[in-house]
């Protein structure tokens, strides 16, 4: 069996049956991860329709957890619209948040994720809708003619700071993801939120291949944030474009990271999330074993979790 601090990420089951995998086989993607020997996952309800497909069906699920042996570390309530320049739209989205927050007590998670407000681009109208935007797309697309980002930003803080204090009802932390194109893509645009938003239960998901392909030092970004990182998502990344790989299958000195992972005493989850269309990875199966394996030698090595 694997560690019970390794997790396996939702991405796993977004990678074999695309985005977002069907909610009505939610059952199916657990069994799948428990039989690859994993104790902790990571589900998620993304965008409205599916995550009130997944709260319809929170009661088979928790009991689909429970029958395997498993924990949730997280449940991910995807919500892009949390970050609308629309106040209906803000309002809407934190309408879902709520019961993305009432799913994961459901489910007993003990924190809810989503990925860090995205800059509100001016996106065409027949944009497929994607996991991460590429810089270079990012580049190109312009903001509206109306926005006033001293009020957009106004706005978005009193979002965060009500979807904080919604969590906190339901006894919840509230990650943000770093992804590219969001307020967040940095350990510093982080923090810059962290302190305009004044919520303890805010935290920051560290994403290590998203961080490594922003150009971001690593160590730097974990001594910023000492204390307070609490859940990673680890993969590889060969540093020249968005991917998810394997761990040891890229760029990545993870000797350097665990190293530093323990120089703040880091006592969390490692959430393996491995794959993606972006990374073309062949065996997923065997990329998420190599990667848990790899994770355990190196957290054994630098010992993470010595009681």
């Amino acid at each position: 069996m694997i560690s019970k601090h390794i997790t396996c990420a939702f991405l796993y089951s977004i990678t074999r049956y695309g985005y977002p995998p069907a909610a009505d086989r939610m059952i199916d993607y657990i069994r799948e991860m428990a039989e690859l020997g994993f104790r902790s996952v990571e589900l998620e309800g993304i965008g409205g329709e599916h995550l009130q497909a997944v709260a319809n069906r929170s009661t088979e699920i928790r009991n689909a957890l429970d029958d395997h042996g498993l924990s949730l570390a997280v449940f991910c309530t995807v919500l892009p619209r949390l970050g609308s320049v629309h106040a209906e739209q803000r309002t809407q989205a934190l309408e879902l948040f709520r019961l993305g927050c009432e799913t994961a007590v459901a489910l007993g998670a003990p924190a809810v994720l989503d990925n860090g407000p995205l800059v509100p681009y001016e996106f065409p109208a027949d944009l497929p809708v994607s996991r991460h935007y590429a810089p270079d797309l990012l580049q190109r697309i312009g903001l509206p003619a109306s926005l006033d980002w001293s009020l957009y930003r106004d706005a978005l803080v009193k979002t965060l700071q009500r979807a904080c204090d919604i969590a906190a009802e339901h006894g919840l932390a509230y990650y943000l993801h770093p992804c590219c194109g969001s307020l967040t893509e940095t350990t510093d645009g982080y923090l810059w939120l962290k302190q305009d938003v004044g919520r303890a239960n805010l935290k920051f998901n560290f994403d290590v291949a998203n961080q490594f392909y922003m150009r971001e030092n690593l160590s730097l970004g974990l001594l910023k944030l000492a204390g307070e990182i609490d859940y990673i998502h680890i993969s590889d990344n060969r540093g020249d474009r968005i991917e998810h790989r394997t761990v040891g299958d890229g760029a990545i000195d993870w000797k350097l990271f665990f190293a530093t992972l323990a120089r703040i005493g880091f006592r969390g989850q490692l959430s393996i999330d491995v794959g993606g269309a972006e990374t073309g990875i062949e065996d997923l199966d065997a990329a998420y074993r190599i990667s848990a394996e790899r994770l355990e030698a190196l957290s054994k090595r630098y010992e993470l979790f010595k009681q």
